[in-house]
């Protein structure tokens, strides 16, 4: 089965070790530390063939120990929200640059450092009392010293790969250019997508963020896969589903600049990295591999 990166993880969470502060004291010592920068946007450091960096305890930056787990022999992992450390031989990188390229293990270890890191810079207050929180249980709680708990929280959202339903070279899906996206020149377009609303279903968020954003109504809606998506805290829920080609689009200008129909021959020649240009002389660009929607598309091409 192909899966979207950021899909599997072998790492054990260990979640009965996070209470534990004798043993968090003592794992600390032995551990491998992914170091996030989040004021740098999240970024993080890898090596020779993209993998991940790991540093030593002495070599981590002060601020809150995370504990992300252990692996099968014993390893104890954590992050930690701090300067990159200047190391020879590395480089700087995001998870939307290189989630396709790292390891299962790496690719876990990341994005649950990435996306513990960006949940406690948000929260250093109570929302409730207003007191300044600090982190407990390994870094999976903040809690005021009046006793307000706060949790990592992750926001559900959709995100669908809108089709015909027909086979073959001319199959046909429909994409988005975002208006915030601005690049002279280039056109990236890629699947609708937006955040499930509080007593909504993933299906039907589908069905209204379609209809929002495009005007068109969907129906054979299917789930595909979900990524952890944590910037800051997302969990992408990727389907797929059915609209009539021939019904008017009406983009909401606020959300989608540009909307179209590409056909599958299309959608494959851009990702085989040909020059494909609109009626306007701008290239077209579509998702990066690290992301669901290239998935997604990627799923789209191969059942058809």
């Amino acid at each position: 089965m192909q899966t979207p990166p950021l899909f599997r993880s072998p790492l054990n969470r260990a979640a009965h070790r996070r209470t534990d502060e004798a043993w968090l004291r003592q794992a600390w010592q032995r551990a491998r530390v992914v170091v996030v920068d989040t004021v740098g946007g999240g970024q993080f450091l890898v090596g020779a063939q993209d993998a991940l960096v790991l540093v030593d305890p002495a070599s981590a930056p002060d601020g809150e120990r995370l504990f992300l787990g252990e692996d099968a022999d014993g390893t104890p992992y954590f992050g930690v929200d701090g300067p990159l450390p200047e190391i020879p031989g590395t480089r700087r990188v995001t998870l939307r640059q290189v989630a396709h390229l790292l390891t299962e293990r790496d690719g876990a270890l990341a994005v649950a450092a990435v996306a513990l890191a960006y949940w406690h810079a948000a929260h250093p207050y109570s929302p409730t009392s207003g007191r300044p929180t600090m982190a407990r249980d390994g870094g999976w709680v903040r809690t005021s010293d009046e006793g307000d708990n706060l949790w990592p929280r992750t926001d559900p959202a959709v995100i669908m790969l809108v089709h015909d339903g027909v086979d073959g070279p001319q199959g046909r899906c429909l994409l988005g250019h975002n208006a915030a996206w601005a690049s002279p020149g280039v056109r990236r377009f890629s699947c609708l997508a937006g955040f499930v609303e509080p007593g909504e279903s993933a299906e039907a968020a589908v069905a209204r963020e379609v209809a929002e954003e495009v005007g068109l109504a969907v129906e054979e809606i299917t789930y595909v896969a979900s990524q952890p998506w944590p910037f800051p805290g997302s969990l992408m829920l990727g389907f797929l589903a059915r609209a009539d080609p021939d019904a008017p689009i009406t983009v909401d200008p606020t959300e989608i600049a540009h909307a179209r129909w590409f056909t599958r021959r299309e959608i494959a020649a851009v990702l085989d990295g040909e020059d494909v240009r609109g009626a306007d002389g701008e290239r077209m660009t579509l998702p990066p591999p690290a992301s669901i929607a290239h998935f997604l598309l990627r799923t789209w091409l191969h059942r058809g």
